[in-house]
């Protein structure tokens, strides 16, 4: 039946039958989400059924004084290399990250970023992953405020700064909750705001 669908017949075929499951668990938030690889191992046999190949790469891009991996993902007709859909997945490449060497920083930031290219070519939606699950908010937070955020808080988004604020940290309280962090697919930025959002929602 494949033989007889169009290219793009064959990839919204795949994109409704991919079951690509959460396979990796963040020790600190307690939730599930999935990898770079958990959706390349599901999507795999779809794609040999459908007779079409995956070919993911990666760029870097310079933006506004900042590296970006831009990962491309790409299907294409098996019998003849036509390609069907491309879609592009970003992030932004760190200079340093603690206890990660260059090779590891750039490894995750590459897995990051194709993991969100694959994500729209395939349709797979993982905006609920850590903020459906994560249960920071029973915790009591340290009620002293913290009067400067220290280096590593100027990656962090605006709202997060202002919800540090909320839940008047200390500048020590806010490095120990940032240093228990491990980036990898969900950066420390990200996880860090989703937690200090979820403590400061508790905190109202």
């Amino acid at each position: 039946m494949s033989d007889e669908l169009t290219g793009m017949q064959k990839l919204q075929a795949i994109q409704q039958e991919l079951k690509a499951p959460k396979g990796q668990t963040n020790t600190f938030g307690g939730y599930k989400y999935r990898s770079c690889e958990d959706i390349l191992e599901a999507v795999k046999p779809l794609l040999k059924k459908h007779g079409l190949v995956l070919v993911v790469s990666d760029n870097l891009k310079e933006l506004c004084g900042s590296v970006f991996v831009d990962a491309n993902a790409s299907v294409a007709q098996q019998e003849d290399g036509e390609v069907i859909a491309v879609a592009h997945g970003f992030a932004r490449h760190a200079e340093q990250k603690k206890g990660m060497d260059d090779a590891q920083i750039t490894g995750a930031c590459s897995s990051y970023a194709r993991k969100y290219a694959l994500n729209g070519l395939f349709l797979i939606d993982d905006v609920k992953d850590a903020d459906s699950t994560n249960k920071h908010g029973k915790d009591k937070p340290n009620r002293t405020p913290v009067k400067e955020l220290p280096e590593w808080a100027k990656e962090l988004t605006a709202k997060s700064k202002v919800q540090i604020k909320t839940l008047k940290w200390k500048a020590e309280e806010c490095e120990a909750h940032w240093n228990s962090l491990q980036d990898g697919e969900v950066s420390q930025a990200d996880q860090f705001a989703v937690l200090v959002n979820e403590l400061a929602e508790g905190a109202k």
